[in-house]
This record gives C-alpha cells, sequence and structure tokens, in this order.
C-alpha cells in the first residue's frame, strides 16, 4: 500500500529541489509571463504607424488635404517629405519608409478638370502582412479629404468628371509583387534557424564537457579563456556554413526565392551573425550547470528571435517598447541584412547599420562570456 509518510517525503524532496535549482524554477515562472506579454502586445496582424515617405510634386488645397488626412491615419507615420525619386527609392530599400505616397505634377489641377489624375503608392512588399490594412485604408481616407476640399466651385467640370472618381490610386508592390509569403518567410527562416542551432548546439557542447569531467583537463592546461572561447567556436562556424549553403541552395530551387544583392555584403553578414550566436551560446553555458538548464534558456533566447525580430509580424507595426527589445536581438538585424540582399538588391553600403548594430551586440555578448568565464571548476 502507498505510505502517505514516503508520499510526503518524496514530494518535500521534490520542493527542496525545486527551490535549489534556481534556472529551472525562474524559468517555469518567467516563461510563461514573457510570452503572456509578447502574445498579448508585441503580435499585431493589423499593424500601424508604418513608416511613410510622401514625395510632393504639387501643391494645393486638395494636396494639402490628402496629406493632412494621411498623417491624421493611425495606419502611418510619416517621416519626412521628399522631392528626389532616387532618395525615395533608397529609403524604400533601406527600410527607412514601408510606403512612398507620391502626388505627381499638376494633381490639382488635372483633378479639377476632371482628367482622374494618379496617386502612386509604392510600398515595400517584401512583407506582405504589412500592406493589407494600410493599403485598403488608404482609398477612404484619401476620398474623404478630397470630397472634403473640393466644394462649390471646386468641383470637377461636370462633362469631363469620371463616372466614379476624380483621381485613381496606383499601388506599385515592390520587391515581392506576388505577394508570395514565402518570399518574406523563407530568407527570414535562415535568421531563426541559424539562431536555433548555434545557440543551443554551442551552450549544449561546452556544459557537457563540465558534467563529464573534461573540462578539468582544459582547466588544468595554460589555456587563456579567449583561446578555449574562440577553439569552441570555430568548428560550429563550419556547420553554420553547411546550413547557410543547403539553405540558399533550397531557397532557391523550392522556393523560387530570388538572390538580387552583394553576395560579399551577405558573406560578411551571415559571419558576423554566427559569431554573435555561438558567443551567445558560450555566455550561456558560463551560467548554467547542466544540459537541461542549457537547453531551456536557449530555447528561451529563441523566442524574442521569432516574435520581436519582425520574422512573423512587422517591426515597425509593434509598440515602442517591443521594439526597443527587439533592437537588442541579433536576429532583427540579420533578418534586415537578408532581406535587403535577397529581395532587395542591397549591398554593403545599405547594411552598415544593421553590421554596426551586430557589432556592438557581438562586443557585449564576448566581454560578458569572457567575464563570466572562470578557469577554476566553481
Amino acid at each position: 500500500m502507498i505510505s502517505p509518510a514516503r508520499f510526503i517525503a518524496v514530494l518535500v524532496k521534490e520542493f527542496i529541489q525545486m527551490r535549489r535549482d534556481h534556472v529551472t524554477f525562474a524559468m517555469m515562472i518567467g516563461l510563461p509571463i514573457v510570452q503572456l506579454f509578447l502574445f498579448g502586445f508585441a503580435i499585431n496582424s493589423d499593424p500601424r504607424n508604418l513608416p511613410t515617405l510622401l514625395e510632393l510634386n504639387d501643391d494645393g488645397p486638395i494636396v494639402r488635404a490628402i496629406v493632412s488626412g494621411l498623417k491624421t491615419s493611425d495606419y502611418y507615420n510619416f517621416v519626412g517629405i521628399e522631392t528626389d525619386p532616387a532618395k525615395s527609392a533608397l529609403a524604400l530599400r533601406d527600410g527607412t519608409a514601408n510606403f512612398v505616397v507620391v502626388i505627381p505634377s499638376n494633381f490639382e489641377r488635372d483633378v479639377l478638370r476632371g482628367r482622374s489624375p494618379e496617386i502612386l503608392i509604392d510600398a515595400d512588399a517584401a512583407d506582405p502582412t504589412a500592406l493589407g490594412g494600410a493599403v485598403a485604408a488608404l482609398s477612404g481616407i484619401v476620398n474623404i479629404a478630397v470630397d472634403q476640399s473640393m466644394q462649390g466651385a471646386a468641383r470637377p467640370m461636370p462633362s469631363q468628371a469620371g463616372p466614379t472618381q476624380p483621381f485613381s490610386i496606383v499601388v506599385h508592390r515592390e520587391y515581392n509583387p506576388e505577394g508570395k509569403t514565402a518570399t518574406n518567410i523563407v530568407p527570414g527562416l535562415l535568421a531563426v534557424i541559424l539562431s536555433m542551432t548555434m545557440v543551443l548546439i554551442t551552450a549544449v557542447a561546452i556544459v557537457r564537457e563540465r558534467e563529464k569531467g573534461t573540462m578539468e583537463t582544459l582547466i588544468a592546461s595554460p589555456v587563456r579563456p579567449i583561446e578555449v572561447m574562440t577553439g569552441k567556436i570555430i568548428p560550429y562556424i563550419l556547420v553554420g556554413y553547411v546550413q547557410t549553403i543547403v539553405f540558399l541552395v533550397a531557397a532557391r530551387l523550392i522556393f523560387g526565392v530570388p538572390f538580387d544583392g552583394d553576395p560579399f555584403a551577405f558573406f560578411l553578414g551571415f559571419n558576423l551573425y554566427i559569431v554573435v550566436n555561438l558567443a551567445l551560446g558560450f555566455l550561456i553555458s558560463t551560467v548554467t550547470r547542466n544540459q537541461m538548464q542549457a537547453m531551456q534558456i536557449s530555447f528561451f533566447t529563441i523566442l524574442p528571435s521569432i516574435l520581436l525580430s519582425g520574422f512573423m509580424f512587422p517591426f515597425a507595426g509593434m509598440p515602442a517598447w517591443a521594439q526597443t527589445l527587439g533592437t537588442a536581438v541579433p536576429a532583427t538585424h540579420f533578418l534586415r541584412i537578408v532581406r535587403k540582399i535577397m529581395l532587395k538588391g542591397a549591398g554593403l553600403p545599405e547594411i552598415t547599420g544593421d553590421m554596426l548594430a551586430l557589432g556592438i551586440i557581438m562586443v557585449v555578448i564576448v566581454t560578458l562570456a569572457m567575464l563570466r568565464y572562470r578557469q577554476t571548476l566553481d
């Protein structure tokens, strides 16, 4: 028969063990709370306040009413006014703007004369989920603004007025004109896959050596921390090379994802990203005692890489606090690098900012890892 005394003894023992295992206990309590906030606030399938650039080639009451209506809408966050099409295209390519609203020359005159001019919207369709709501709302916003500004004498000439509205809206979907989800998701998968494998493999491999006692040999030898760190990291860099080559071949042949940018810029970017993730795995190994803890913390770092990097949901549509957290996630910057190079034909100048951010994150992680690493069994 079951003994209540033995049962209670085992139960108390497990609670004591749980209390002593601070990392596991913190994961059990902290992970659900983090998931609650991330899923509740950061995930947004209808993004608002997307960065938008105005390219104005005309001015007048109607144009000003349209601009005012767009600024009043919470779908758009205007980051500036531009008159040079080349600079507008650059802003769209480097991610400064998700939309470029182009008001053509003589727009107001053509509206009043009933010629139905076009308002051109250049949209970054590399992430199709960021376009739906904003593009759908655009026509209604502009219609209301134009109707309010064209009163009385400002109405179009009856003989030339179009059957429906005095203007038309044309949307140019750049970088992914077909709106294929795979074109957006597949490049982002490289950032997530490398993050999952590099961090987890490195952390578990080093902790496993400590559990098996082979770390004692390294500690007893005259090997410095930087030598241990680089020696453990370099073999997994080669693993990252294999993963990346397989990924690029499959992306091209199976999913038809283009590679329009500079291969050398891509080479520099993914090498830096691999080093950052391996250093993060090394850091995790210095704060964990066993392989289970290493796996738990490694998976905990993967969650922000998926939810806060812009992989699943538009980065610009997340709350400000979530964007701040996402900026500290390495996958955020590498995902931008991959999409800019593969889909937008970018080169080294366009990814310099993200490369610099990855470099800063790498310095911080390596510094913490070196401070945590000790050449003692303790």
